[in-house]
């Protein structure tokens, strides 16, 4: 367990889904964790399990489909390498130069870090989290699903303080 936090909860379960408003439009759902920000409650996630889906099979298109789940609200997709990006999933399919549909290309697991490998992967302190999902080259809309695996626990006040700044200031 994180420093500075103490467990108030089981684990919990958060599943979601987000779909994009129109064929290869970025679109992004806010889910509300129901956070109480009197008793310094904070959100542990400890894994992730994303699915986003099968692109769209076009003979000698490239087709894609990609979400992100984050701490803060995006105006674009996010990558790991986005402070307040806790998981990514990308889906494509190469087919540029075939005539019958090109090849899938899927990644198994590797997405997130596994629970057995780290005390968490993230701590949310503000009340929400945000998914978004977008297309590319996909005849219809996309559909994300998600679930997170964590806990609710009570920060001290300085730990809370902290995680709220630096959610605030990764936005």
């Amino acid at each position: 367990m994180a420093t500075g936090l103490k467990t108030t909860s089981s684990t919990i379960i958060v599943s979601g889904t987000v779909t994009e408003s129109g064929a290869n439009t970025f679109t992004q759902a806010a889910i509300d964790l129901q956070l109480n920000p009197l008793d310094n409650e904070v959100f542990v996630i400890q894994a992730v399990d994303m699915d986003v889906g099968s692109p769209d099979a076009l003979a000698g298109t490239d087709t894609e489909v990609m979400g992100s789940l984050s701490q803060t609200n995006r105006a674009t997709m996010g990558n790991l390498s986005d402070t307040n990006v806790f998981g990514v999933a990308k889906e494509s399919i190469r087919a540029a130069g075939y005539v019958d549909g090109g090849v899938g290309f899927t990644k198994v697991g590797g997405e997130t870090p596994a629970i057995a490998n780290l005390d968490y992967i993230a701590v949310l302190a503000t009340d929400s989290f945000f998914a978004q999902i977008e297309g590319f080259q996909n005849t219809v809309p996309k559909t994300m699903n998600f679930k997170l695996y964590g806990y609710r626990a009570r920060a001290a006040a300085s730990v809370y303080a902290a995680l709220v700044q630096s959610e605030l200031l990764s936005s």
